[in-house]
């Protein structure tokens, strides 16, 4: 056989190959569009402030108990439901272990709410075609069932939330915050972009992510008073907030707030989140979680934290103080800063656009993050870093306004 026409073969076997496991998959996985989690640095040198990490380490106790830990328990599943660290959590806030679950990181308890609280959009469909052959009077309207399938959720916000809602094939309802960000208290309806009251689920990021706005806990319960179907209060950011709504999950019976170990107790590496509401959602959140869910080494460590809380409270505190600092500062620069209640910033820059930024900063070798959706495109989200760090930043953006033509190296994107 000649090389090409072994290579013609060669390439139809392929193609027939890749359409047969093409067909393994399910049609909703292929259309996925996966999170994209920010950038992860393959060469040395460059500042990170382009994932909302801590930029200072656990507390020497902890770093101690996880070294300490390392020893033959390895070999032994960890405690299935890490109820010591339920209980340590539920002492902090005055509540029973009942109203907690811990997770592997704060995402996969989004994972399970989903999966709980949610029906697939065809199961709904499918209900209430054999209610109809049945002969029975269909007992939901066709909008009843379209909220039971219904995940509810802000733009912007967490870009995990439409990825959670694709892979369980519900249906989205993304309701486009204001020019400000506020919550939409005053858009409730029955048309799409309007705030559901009957959705099944409401995923509400407060503080909020992207955009750092912060939200009363008078207006998320005047919201939680709205919505009759479960509400998770994602609170991944609030130990750098003035207000924090756990009270709401311990009042109204179907309200979860989410929480994490990653942004405020730098246990990113660990993976540890953990939920708060009434017994009977925890206990539906339960059931579905996969067996010793959370690491052993990573319950050791949040139980640790949980002993070193003051060393935490001060690098709060630091934090806060730094994005204070750096948000005046580019606001002489020329950048429209938004007020956050986060471990970010996220601001409008001056003059060119903020893609061009981003690569202007990478080429300097600093990553933060852009977000190309028309909601977020003109900012860039900044995390909040070391001093050092942040001063390495305000250098860099005075260099690119400084540089001929406003755009330095002339290297980024266009």
């Amino acid at each position: 056989m000649k090389t090409g026409a072994f290579r013609t073969e060669a390439a139809e076997q392929l193609g027939c190959m890749n359409e047969v496991l093409a067909g393994l998959i399910r049609p909703l996985v292929r259309a996925l569009h996966p999170y994209a989690p920010g950038e992860q640095p393959k060469i040395k040198g460059l500042i990170k402030l382009n994932t909302n990490e801590n930029p200072y380490p656990p507390s020497p106790r902890v770093l101690a108990a996880v070294k300490e830990a390392v020893d033959g328990r390895l070999r032994l599943y960890p405690n299935a439901t890490a109820q010591p660290l339920r209980e340590k959590l539920a002492k902090l806030h005055g509540c029973q272990s009942e109203n907690l679950i811990i997770g592997n990181g704060s995402d996969e308890l989004l994972t399970l709410a989903t999966r709980a609280f949610v029906e697939p959009a065809q199961a709904c469909v499918a209900a209430d075609v054999s209610r109809r052959v049945g002969g029975e009077n269909a007992a939901l309207t066709s909008r009843a069932r379209r909220q039971r399938a219904t995940v509810q959720y802000f733009v912007p916000s967490y870009s995990v939330y439409p990825v959670l809602t694709e892979i369980h094939g519900a249906l989205h309802n993304a309701v486009a915050l204001p020019a400000d960000f506020a919550l939409p208290l005053d858009r409730f309806g029955g048309r799409a972009g309007q705030v559901f009251a009957d959705a099944a689920l409401t995923l509400v990021t407060t503080p909020n992510a992207p955009t750092g706005r912060g939200y009363s806990t008078k207006d998320l319960e005047a919201l939680c008073r709205k919505l009759k179907g479960v509400v998770v209060l994602d609170e991944a950011y609030v130990d750098f907030a003035d207000e924090n709504a756990l009270s709401l999950a311990l009042k109204y019976p179907h309200v979860l707030v989410a929480r994490t170990f990653s942004k405020a107790y730098s246990l990113c590496f660990q993976r540890v989140g953990y939920c708060v509401g009434h017994p009977e959602l925890i206990a539906a959140l339960d059931k579905i979680k996969d067996s010793y869910n959370v690491n052993g080494l990573g319950q050791v460590a949040a139980l640790a934290t949980l002993g070193d809380l003051p060393y935490y409270r001060a690098n709060f505190r630091r934090i806060i103080a730094t994005r204070e600092r750096v948000s005046g500062e580019l606001r002489e620069l020329g950048f429209d800063v938004l007020p956050s209640q986060t471990n970010f910033i996220f601001t409008k820059p001056p003059r060119f656009p903020a893609k061009v930024w981003l690569g202007e900063l990478r080429a300097r070798k600093i990553l933060v993050r852009w977000f190309s959706c028309p909601e977020t495109c003109d900012y860039l989200r900044i995390s909040i870093g070391t001093e050092a760090e942040m001063d390495a930043l305000l250098r860099a953006a005075k260099g690119i306004l400084k540089a001929p033509g406003g755009r330095g190296s002339r290297s980024s994107p266009r």
